[in-house]
């Protein structure tokens, strides 16, 4: 059995998730399309402390990216459709019959899962909000809402947006477009392209398309992450095709960490035993994370290959976080070196870094410095700013 070393995971790890190639490329449509379906999905969430996780994420693997080439990619060429993987994300369309048959399997569940906490009786509301927009087209939640009240959290769903919510995780529904950030939803047959509404497949081939597909995108991956990567098939399915026919096709490697921990079972994309560390470039530039990237979704991976312990303290009272409400992970080669905290401030015109912390063991230095300030330079004008601004007490 072949051994995979720790740095080696990495930079296997980095080339698949998109972060090799020079960000300095210049990317169209096609070029935007064809990144999306090599990472597979975006994730999108509603924060913007700088900007929004999903232009970050893409921001941070192509620096001429620009969020409206997005938008038209959403809303008018529908090359992409918005739905769930682990969370809310951005899908490229030629996968969408891989959801329909998530639909049909996750339906039952998700509708056995919401009567645990709605009111008896919400279901009636199911057929009345299908045949609503099927009559008067794309709407808003808001629109539905008793008075027009905007819906808070998942717990304070009024009957109307829990019914769009489940008829658009379970396929009958889709996102046209937003407004702001809050989805217009329409009867699916008249968002996605014709193209794309083809039947499902079969069980079996869809979870040979979601191991698969989730194993050639991490290069390296254990059974757990393969099911982790999509969110759409269970571990003991992932399992299960790991040792059929199919999954048999897959070498087995063992894979070294950094924590001195016993090396892992996993299955590797093939063409990954034939690379040598010097086959995987990586810029030398230092560039800022989302707290989203799929990079550092999986925090025990993360760790294990990197060293670099991580989570979201946006849900951490604020006396006792570690570093911040929403901090940026610091990526340099394929070392994660750091965190920053900062903030795009329009009152300002400003893009103001509060804090910076290097990790134990990575060094300030006037060459790191002057990678920083770059990175920040070119944050600023992605998020239209004039300038950067710091803190006085902003390195610790």
């Amino acid at each position: 059995m072949n051994h995979v070393d720790a740095p080696m995971a990495r930079r296997i790890l980095l080339q698949r998730q998109q972060l090799a190639d020079s960000p300095r490329t210049a990317i169209d449509r096609d070029g935007l399309l064809d990144l999306i379906e090599r990472l597979g999905f975006v994730q999108v969430d509603s924060i913007s402390t700088v900007e929004r996780a999903h232009h970050m994420i893409l921001f941070a693997r192509n620096n001429t990216y620009r969020p409206e080439m997005l938008q038209r990619m959403l809303e008018r060429d529908r090359s992409l459709f918005e739905n769930w993987t682990h969370d809310a994300s951005v899908i490229p369309a030629r996968f969408f019959p891989y959801w329909r048959r998530r639909f049909l399997r996750d339906g039952p569940a998700i509708l056995a899962r919401w009567r645990k906490w709605r009111e008896e009786g919400f279901e009636q509301q199911f057929d009345d909000v299908l045949h609503h927009v099927r009559d008067n087209g794309p709407v808003k939640a808001r629109d539905m809402a008793p008075g027009g009240r905007p819906a808070g959290g998942w717990w304070d769903w009024h009957p109307s947006k829990t019914a769009l919510e489940f008829h658009w995780r379970t396929g009958a529904l889709s996102v046209c477009h937003r407004e702001g950030f809050e989805k217009v939803y329409d009867l699916t047959e008249r968002v996605m392209q014709a193209e794309h509404l083809s039947e499902p497949p079969e069980e079996e081939a869809f979870i040979d398309w979601a191991c698969r597909s989730a194993l050639h995108r991490l290069g390296i991956a254990t059974t757990g992450e393969i099911a982790g990567f999509w969110g759409i098939i269970s571990p003991a399915e992932a399992k299960a095709w790991s040792e059929s026919p199919a999954g048999a096709e897959f070498p087995r490697v063992t894979v070294g960490n950094v924590l001195d921990q016993r090396p892992r079972t996993a299955l590797a994309d093939p063409a990954v035993l034939d690379q040598k560390p010097d086959d995987i470039a990586l810029p030398p530039r230092l560039r800022v994370l989302s707290p989203f990237d799929p990079l550092i979704r999986d925090r025990k991976r993360c760790q294990r290959l990197f060293g670099f312990d991580y989570r979201i303290e946006i849900f951490t009272p604020a006396e006792k976080r570690q570093y911040g409400y929403y901090v940026f992970p610091l990526l340099e080669g394929d070392r994660l070196v750091g965190r920053i905290d900062m903030k795009r401030q329009a009152d300002e015109d400003a893009l103001v870094v509060r804090k910076l912390w290097w990790e134990p063991g990575v060094r300030a230095s006037a060459q790191r410095d002057a990678r920083l300030e770059a990175e920040l330079e070119r944050i600023r004008r992605f998020v239209k700013v004039g300038a950067v601004r710091y803190a006085d007490d902003w390195k610790t």
